[in-house]
C-alpha cells in the first residue's frame, strides 16, 4: 500500500475573462475546492481511485458552472447530447458513451460500461437502450438546460458557426468545457474519467476527443492518469492523453515534464487549442494548457488542497 492519494479535477480550458470581470472566482473556487474535499473523503478511506474519479466527476457534472451534465451546451436543434469516458489504469478496462441524451451522469454510464459490457464504446440510440436496461433514469430536457447556454447557442448560431464553449469567439464565452478527473488512491491504482456537453451549435452527429481512450483520457498504473479539454479534433489527431502516458513510459519523464512535452506536442503538430491534467505513478501532479486560461485543482501526495483559474503556463 501506498503511504499517499493525489486527485485531481478540472473544469475545462478557455478564456477567464468573463469569470474574472462578473466577480465569479469564488463561486469556481467553492466548487472545485468542495469536489476535491469530497473526493479526499474516499480517497482516505481506502477507496479506490476508480470510485473517487466516477464520483468527483458526476458533482461537476451536476454543476452548472461546466459543460457537462447539466449545464451543457446544445447542438444545432438545441438539444444536449454528451460523451463521457472512464477508465481503470489496473487492467486498462474502460467505459465510454457518445451522443446521448437524458442521462444526468454520464460519467456513470460509462462505469456501467466497464462492468456489464464487453464493449468499450456505446453511442447513441444504442448506449440510451444499455441505460435502459440498466435501469438508468432519464431526466427531463428542461433539467440541463440553462439560460446562459440558449443564449450562446443563439450567438453561435448569429455568427454562422460552430464555436468552442472553452475560448473567445467574438465576446467571451460565457462558461467552461468538458470537466475531468485523475486520482490515485492508496493502492498505487490510477483511475481518470473525462465528460462533456461538446460544443456549441454543433452538427452532423460530430464526436470529439472525449469518448475515446487515448485521445481525451487515459490511465495506467506504469504510467499516468490523464483528463484532456479543449478542441477535441485536435486532441484525437494526436492521440494526446495516450502520448503523454508515452512520454512518461519511454522517455522517463515526470507528470510536470510530460504534461508540458505533451502541450508542446499538440501545439508543435495542430497548434492545438486546450489543456490536461495528469497524475504520475509517484501521485505528482501536473497541469499545462494552450488556451488563454484553465480551471482546475487539486491534492498531491495527501497534502492541501489548491485551486487555480491559470493563465497560459
Amino acid at each position: 500500500m501506498s503511504n499517499s492519494y493525489s486527485l485531481m479535477v478540472h473544469g475545462g480550458a478557455g478564456a477567464l475573462q468573463h469569470i474574472k470581470r462578473e466577480g465569479n472566482e469564488a463561486e469556481f473556487e467553492r466548487s472545485i475546492c468542495g469536489i476535491l474535499e469530497q473526493g479526499r473523503k474516499i480517497l482516505e478511506q481506502e477507496g479506490t481511485a476508480l470510485d473517487a474519479v466516477e464520483y468527483c466527476a458526476a458533482l461537476l457534472e451536476d454543476d452548472p458552472l461546466y459543460n457537462a451534465g447539466r449545464g451543457s451546451v446544445l447542438n444545432e436543434y438545441g438539444e444536449v447530447e454528451m460523451d463521457a469516458a472512464l477508465m481503470n489504469g489496473v487492467d486498462l478496462s474502460a467505459g465510454a458513451v457518445a451522443s446521448i441524451k437524458g442521462i444526468k451522469n454520464p460519467i456513470s454510464l460509462a462505469r456501467q460500461v466497464i462492468e456489464h459490457s464487453e464493449h468499450v464504446m456505446l453511442a447513441g440510440h444504442g448506449a440510451m437502450k444499455f441505460a435502459e436496461f440498466h435501469n438508468i433514469k432519464f431526466w427531463p430536457e428542461h433539467y440541463f438546460i440553462t439560460d446562459a447556454r440558449v443564449r450562446q447557442l443563439k450567438e453561435a448560431q448569429k455568427l454562422g458557426r460552430m464555436v468552442l464553449d472553452h475560448e473567445d469567439t467574438e465576446e467571451p464565452q460565457e462558461k467552461f468545457g468538458t470537466i475531468g478527473v485523475v486520482a490515485r488512491d492508496l493502492e498505487g491504482n490510477l483511475a481518470a474519467g473525462t465528460s462533456t456537453g461538446g460544443i456549441v451549435n454543433k452538427r452532423w452527429g460530430r464526436v470529439g476527443d472525449t469518448p475515446v481512450i487515448g485521445a481525451g483520457v487515459f490511465a495506467d498504473n506504469t504510467t499516468c492518469a490523464v483528463s484532456a479539454t479543449g478542441y477535441g479534433e485536435q486532441f484525437l489527431r494526436t492521440v494526446l492523453a495516450k502520448t503523454i502516458a508515452d512520454l512518461i513510459d519511454f522517455q522517463g519523464l515526470n507528470a510536470h515534464d510530460a504534461a508540458a512535452a505533451g502541450i508542446g506536442y499538440l501545439v508543435s503538430k495542430v497548434n492545438g487549442l486546450g489543456g490536461v491534467i495528469v497524475i504520475d505513478r509517484q501521485g505528482r501532479c501536473a497541469a499545462r494548457h494552450s488556451t488563454s486560461g484553465m480551471i482546475y485543482g487539486w491534492i498531491e501526495q495527501s497534502g492541501e488542497t489548491f485551486h487555480k483559474l491559470a493563465s497560459p503556463a
